[in-house]
């Protein structure tokens, strides 16, 4: 996979987990047998959490090897590329040497054929066998002239030796320059073939990067999401000790489906239950309901009972929630303040706390559930109708 569409992926998740942490965190019901539940499906997401921690430690791990594997290569191809650079430089220094003795070679045998040209210049204007009958014709003896015919003879084959001797060498000297120019050509090629070799791994290691760098980033959030689990694991056993030591209510709620009023004036927003987010593709469902209202409104209790719990909780914000008896709770977060306390007495429509600006809905709402034994109801069957 590109790394592109890696990091991309990477993204969405932590971004998914960032939205579905607020489901994952429980309520803090006021039932200790409730609370007992959700500790232990809390304590099973943590489980589930550390097992992909696990999995992307592998990962992490798996990908440094990789980087590792590569970076070796580069050196090794770096290390030939330097080897193969020498070449070239050791290979132009003999093709420079061997055209510094061709121009030589070529000065001489210029001259040597200037001297015969002169020579040939002679012959001609003073007679094609001038010199010949001259040199015969003065000899005093017939011994005198067969050494000076041999002299002659031998001066005709050192003169062509001469030039036949400049001719392999200059033809010697321009085979070796085609051989080290045909040399010097192919050690180009693959230089440059090393070069691409050492592109690609280059590209590879940073491929490898960027999937390490996204790795450490999911594997620090899935510490981050691991730990504020756990603190909210402490939170709940807590919970569970004060409602263990609380009175156990007794009512009548479960009569008041489809009569409760609503907990502060306004409109629905978003709803109970499984919803599609289009943006990003996720499904996620929502234990409550996000109720419009106007700003600096209050909400207020549905029915009488005693609050449980009145303070900040992580994913719900300034949460307060109320014990209306045989296992049933409301709760009402994204409060901006409190007005109650823990323990307090209530009746229907106490003012519960003052209503604050919503970060998914960017206007003032209410987050809202009922709970029955510490499991989510639709809020909009036990609300009345308006």
């Amino acid at each position: 996979m590109p790394p592109l569409a890696l990091r991309r992926k990477l993204s969405m998740r932590l971004f998914v987990l960032s939205i579905l942490f607020a489901a994952l965190l429980p309520s803090s019901p006021a039932s200790a047998e409730d609370a007992k539940q959700e500790l232990k499906e809390l304590q099973q997401k943590i489980q589930t959490q550390k097992k992909k921690l696990i999995k992307i430690e592998k990962l992490e791990s798996s990908v440094l090897s990789d980087l590792e594997k590569t970076n070796s290569e580069i050196m090794g191809v770096e290390n030939n590329l330097r080897k193969q650079r020498s070449l070239l430089a050791e290979t132009e220094k003999k093709t420079s040497a061997v055209k510094g003795e061709v121009s030589v070679l070529e000065a001489r045998l210029g001259k040597r054929k200037d001297w015969m040209k002169r020579k040939l210049r002679a012959v001609y204007r003073y007679g094609r066998v001038g010199d010949v009958i001259l040199l015969v014709n003065s000899a005093e003896n017939i011994s005198q002239l067969m050494r000076r015919l041999e002299y002659l003879q031998r001066l005709a084959k050192y003169e062509n030796k001469i030039i036949e001797g400049f001719k392999a060498d200059l033809s010697a000297l321009t085979d070796k320059q085609k051989s080290l120019d045909s040399l010097y050509a192919k050690l180009r090629r693959q230089e440059a073939g090393i070069k691409k070799t050492a592109e690609t791994l280059s590209i590879k290691k940073t491929q490898k990067e960027d999937i390490l760098a996204s790795a450490k980033r999911e594997k620090a959030s899935y510490e981050q999401l691991i730990n504020e689990m756990e603190a909210a694991s402490e939170r709940l056993i807590d919970v569970i000790r004060k409602s263990e030591e609380s009175e156990v209510l007794s009512g009548d709620f479960r009569l008041q489906k489809g009569k409760l009023g609503w907990p502060v004036k306004g409109s629905l927003a978003i709803p109970y239950g499984r919803q599609k987010d289009s943006q990003f593709d996720t499904t996620i469902f929502r234990n409550g309901i996000y109720i419009s209202t106007a700003a600096g409104a209050s909400a207020k209790s549905i029915y009488s009972g005693k609050v449980v719990f009145a303070e900040w909780f992580k994913g719900y914000g300034q949460l307060v929630i109320v014990n209306h008896g045989d296992g049933y709770h409301s709760l009402y977060a994204n409060l901006s303040e409190i007005f109650l306390s823990v323990g307090d007495i209530i009746k229907e429509d106490t003012d519960i706390g003052r209503v604050g600006e919503s970060v998914m809905l960017n206007t003032p709402s209410l987050y809202f559930e009922i709970r029955y034994k510490g499991k989510p109801l639709d809020p909009a069957q036990w609300l009345g109708k308006r």
